[in-house]
């Protein structure tokens, strides 16, 4: 009977063995919170909002020539927007067109902007391109070893601030394109609430670009993040008007459809008296 359970044990197949669960490494976390921030892409076709500009001069008073406040209608496959300057009362400015970019020669936006995207090696539009990301809460599993799928950037340092993960980074190449330093995200769902990048002030009407950082705040609506709040502060020793400027994003929401003339400069003419305000 010993001799009968014996053969029997060695014929069954031997049960497989669960695989580590791999430690929480800066490199890992910093992976998992690129892949929640990407879970929520891409973003709805079409959003609106208002976004209002404010900036002081060289000796530290508003400066109301460059402050202003535009309503957009955004088209998010291209970033192709409609805008119109908000005055008093019901008062709006003409048609405009625009693509809102971060680190372009444009306002930044829109709202679901894609943080951790590089930014352009030269101003050009922006189309929106997915990236291949990690499916569910854990990156993919090859044989035995998990990958994250970031590369561009090391964490230098990781704390914790009550609820909120703070991490540092550093680019591990192009810095002028990878330009997220600071991470501060919820401890629990590794949603973003607050980002430092390097961003740019073009000086218009010449070729001075000045390096900039900018402190992004965003909150969550209808299950998504967007960019709530921006405070720039140029560097690069500029010291003329603007050398610090914030930008709020307000009124944000996903309509189902906007008509397609929005999006082409050349239809504006003839919509003049159905133009959105």
């Amino acid at each position: 009977m010993f001799a009968l359970l014996l053969a029997s044990a060695l014929a069954s197949p031997a049960m497989p063995r669960p695989l580590p669960t791999p430690a929480l490494t800066p490199p890992r976390i910093l992976g998992l919170i690129r892949a929640k921030f990407r879970s929520h892409r891409p973003p709805p076709p079409y959003e609106t909002y208002v976004l209002t500009r404010k900036e002081n001069t060289s000796q530290g008073f508003p400066n109301y020539a460059d402050s202003y406040t535009y309503k957009y209608w955004c088209r998010t496959s291209d970033k192709a927007a409609l805008k119109r300057q908000v005055y008093r009362s019901i008062n709006r400015g003409t048609l405009e067109f625009e693509r809102p970019a971060f680190n372009e020669a444009e306002d930044p936006g829109p709202p679901t902007a894609d943080l951790f995207e590089p930014a352009p090696l030269r101003s050009r539009p922006v189309t929106f391109v997915p990236t291949p990301e990690p499916t569910g809460t854990a990156p993919p599993l090859i044989g035995v070893v998990r990958t994250v799928g970031e590369f561009d950037y090391r964490v230098v340092s990781l704390d914790t601030q009550g609820g909120t993960l703070h991490l540092h980074l550093e680019p591990t190449r192009d810095p002028d394109r990878n330009r997220l330093r600071d991470l501060y995200v919820d401890k629990k769902t590794y949603e973003l609430q607050k980002v430092v990048a390097t961003d740019k002030l073009f000086i218009l009407g010449s070729s001075d670009v000045y390096g900039t950082t900018f402190t992004i705040s965003l909150a969550m609506l209808d299950g998504r993040p967007v960019v709530t709040d921006i405070h720039g502060v140029v560097g690069d020793g500029y010291t003329g008007d603007g050398a610090t400027v914030d930008y709020t994003f307000r009124d944000i929401a996903f309509p189902a459809t906007l008509p397609a003339w929005y999006f082409d400069a050349h239809d504006y003419a003839e919509h003049v008296a159905d133009a959105p305000i």
